[in-house]
């Protein structure tokens, strides 16, 4: 059984940007499918000049990302769904924190969500739960 990923609250965005955030998605489909060391590499490059984002700019982007696509709501589209959320907050020139990590009991689980003010954007678990590999 899978649960779904529902976003906070339903955005809604204008044209341009519903566009701006299907185009993300539409890049973490693709970049999803690189190793991770490419994947790290390439958000590396894209978080220059970037500032931070708050958490209140995170979690809307990654509302939006939801609301935008539903294949991004599925429970086993985190690294798609964190990678979206990402470009989309790089699009409005500030940058969370992408990670990937596992749980940190067995069973052998792996994830990717963001954080922003040292805080994970919307999991069901907290963070105690998993150990970050993988962070830009």
């Amino acid at each position: 059984m899978t649960i779904p990923v529902l976003p906070g609250t339903h955005v809604k965005t204008s044209l341009p940007g519903r566009l701006t955030a299907r185009a993300a998605v539409g890049f973490a489909r693709i970049l999803a499918k690189r190793k991770p060391k490419k994947i790290k590499r390439i958000l590396t490059t894209l978080r220059a000049g970037a500032r931070p984002a708050s958490f209140a700019e995170a979690r809307a982007a990654r509302d939006t990302v939801l609301t935008v696509s539903p294949r991004c709501c599925g429970s086993r589209a985190c690294l798609t769904r964190s990678i979206a959320s990402v470009l989309l907050c790089r699009a409005r020139g500030r940058w969370p924190t992408w990670c990937v990590g596992v749980l940190a009991a067995p069973p052998f689980t792996a994830h990717a969500w963001i954080e922003a003010e040292g805080r994970m954007v919307d999991e069901l678990l907290d963070g105690t739960c998993y150990r970050q590999m993988i962070s830009v």
